[in-house]
């Protein structure tokens, strides 16, 4: 018998219905809490971390579960650590269980990282070495979240700053024989191509062309920071505590051409704006939407 896993492998290029909208989404932060409750503002849906709801109650549970009445959920980890050498957290895994459980999200979501090693949580994301025996041992743990879970993940590429010479395997191919095994889905973060593209000195808008599109889900934007390393070279850091970059806007209208409309994220998770600085970036990512849901129409028209 098949187990989560195994059947959706099965099935792995069917793209499932998602009940969040092909909309522009935000992060749920808990100074924007009361004015979400107080005007109900006009946004698609909320993305939230769920480390930051693994207690048992308390105010978090008590804000998150009124907006849950009102707005589709999408949860994003970052402590799964499915990179990770040693075994997963089990603990962890079942408290993101129990939250998935109680908040039925529309989507979760996790990092190509790893974040854990021996004891203890670092506060980074941290790259992998892309081989077959790392393909195996990330296939192995996106099966253990799945059926854990018993529903899908997605996997976000990552912002990366350094490259790993035993790698012989490209990124585009390496989360495309993930979810091909697995069946998981992907997560495709513009802006992290676009840093690592700029870091690695390698085109973004070439490592879209071949980004196994397919399998994607959902995509996220977010700002950064330009900085330089110590050979005078630029270094983009993917701190999302600033507006969107014009080349991040671009390559978002350049994965929507592969994908047509699917839910779209702006990410801010330091730095908070007050909620119309972070609505006049889900604005933007709104039209970008509206742009592509409206030439796609006029295709169909054209060859009805």
């Amino acid at each position: 018998m098949l187990g989560y896993t195994g059947a959706c492998a099965a099935n792995a290029r069917t793209r499932p219905d998602s009940p969040i909208p092909a909309s522009a989404g935000v992060g749920l932060k808990p100074a924007h809490y009361q004015h979400i409750l107080e005007h109900r503002p006009a946004i698609g849906w909320f993305e939230v971390h769920p480390e930051n709801y693994m207690g048992a109650g308390g105010p978090p549970h008590r804000y998150l579960e009124a907006i849950r009445e009102r707005y589709p959920l999408s949860l994003h980890g970052v402590g799964l650590s499915i990179g990770g050498a040693h075994p997963l957290d089990r603990e962890h895994l079942g408290r993101l269980a129990a939250l998935v459980r109680r908040y039925q999200p529309a989507l979760f979501s996790e990092h190509l990282a790893w974040s854990t090693h021996t004891r203890g949580f670092m506060n980074d994301l941290l790259p992998l070495p892309y081989n077959d025996e790392t393909l195996a041992h990330v296939a192995g743990h996106i099966g253990e979240v799945q059926d854990a879970l018993g529903r899908r993940m997605l996997v976000e590429n990552p912002a990366t700053y350094l490259r790993f010479e035993d790698s012989s395997i490209a990124e585009t191919r390496f989360l495309e024989e993930l979810a091909t095994r697995t069946g998981c889905g992907l997560l495709l973060d513009v802006n992290n191509v676009h840093v690592s593209g700029t870091n690695h000195g390698f085109d973004p808008a070439a490592y879209l062309d071949r980004f196994p599109m397919r399998f994607v889900e959902e995509i996220h934007v977010a700002g950064h920071v330009r900085r330089e390393d110590d050979l005078g070279k630029p270094l983009l850091i993917d701190s999302h505590d600033a507006p969107v970059a014009d080349p991040v806007w671009a390559l978002l209208e350049q994965a929507l051409q592969d994908t047509g409309p699917i839910p779209v994220l702006v990410e801010w998770d330091s730095s908070i704006p007050a909620w119309d600085g972070l609505m006049r970036e889900a604005s933007r990512a709104q039209q970008i939407l509206h742009a592509r849901t409206t030439q796609e129409h006029r295709h169909h028209a054209a060859t009805a």
